[in-house]
């Protein structure tokens, strides 16, 4: 039978690995953080502040929560004074394989022998994580959308030899943060509610490479179809247009399909560093987004 999970590590303090930190504090658990930036989790909750106010949305948590919650996330200095104790450990590192199972096969021994060890990976399946470690029962795919624009979901999914005890751990744990876990009863890239947006996604990027139409329509229609306050390219900025196109890369990777190569023109944005909320530049311009104007929709 497993523990119960009482303490939570986060390794990676980028936007989502620090937003996962502070949720589960403010929900109770002991939580300790570690990234090899030591300024990464201030710089986020700082990254954190705009987003809400650019967002228009509810968050999880208000600024103050979030403030509250941040100072009872110990910072620690190494992966394995993070890992010290830990009943469940989430690796948020950037989208890439070969740093995914290199911190696997660390966190497999630093962290205590009964430890559930997630990924927070927003395409990348478990299954192929899984053998840097000696226990693949206890690997899982845990998947965080923003929390800070209050899309309080998480993609749960196995690999090849996830216990259905690990899963039902990591889905009491979830709700337990305020959160709805998405089950993924059978392995996909992308997970549950990520590939139905990465195909919005997919397609809004080409519309504008291509020409077809400029990214301000394609947000204006979605915005006014849906009633958000942001459309897809708002919603990229977001996440940070480095890690779109890193994702987009690992969708073509799997399939080697040309249609699903992301881009040239956003691989010029990313190389020119033009990254979106973080860099204060990408599709728009932060921290006052064309998108947030009163007469945006009236154009």
């Amino acid at each position: 039978m497993d523990r119960k999970i009482q303490k939570v590590a986060v390794v990676g303090t980028g936007t989502l690995g620090a937003q996962i930190a502070i949720q589960a504090s403010f929900y109770g658990y002991e939580v300790s953080a570690y990234d090899l930036d030591e300024r990464s989790f201030e710089k986020a909750l700082k990254r954190m502040k705009v987003r809400i106010e650019n967002s228009g949305r509810t968050p999880t948590l208000s600024v103050e929560e979030l403030k509250e919650g941040a100072k009872k996330v110990k910072l620690c200095l190494d992966m394995e004074e993070a890992c010290l104790d830990a009943d469940l450990v989430i690796e948020a590192v950037p989208e890439n394989l070969s740093l995914k199972r290199n911190i696997f096969q660390r966190l497999d021994s630093l962290a205590p022998r009964e430890a559930i060890l997630a990924s927070n990976s927003s395409s990348i399946p478990i299954s192929k994580i899984e053998s840097a470690t000696t226990r693949p029962e206890k690997c899982l795919n845990m998947h965080f959308y923003s929390l800070d624009l209050g899309r309080n979901m998480v993609d749960i999914m196995g690999g090849t030899r996830t216990r259905t005890e690990t899963i039902d751990a990591g889905k009491e744990w979830v709700r337990s943060i305020g959160c709805v876990p998405l089950t993924v009863k059978k392995e996909i890239l992308g997970f549950c509610f990520n590939r139905v947006w990465r195909a919005i996604k997919r397609e809004a990027l080409h519309m504008w490479a291509d020409g077809f139409v400029d990214f301000r329509d394609i947000d204006r229609g979605w915005m006014i179809w849906t009633g958000m306050s942001q459309g897809p390219f708002g919603f990229m900025d977001a996440v940070g247009l480095d890690v779109v196109y890193g994702i987009e890369m690992i969708y073509y990777s799997e399939s080697k399909k040309p249609t699903d190569h992301p881009p040239e023109a956003l691989k010029a944005m990313v190389d020119r560093g033009d990254l979106g909320v973080k860099a204060g530049k990408g599709f728009y311009t932060y921290p006052n987004p064309e998108y947030k104007s009163s007469d945006f929709l009236k154009r």
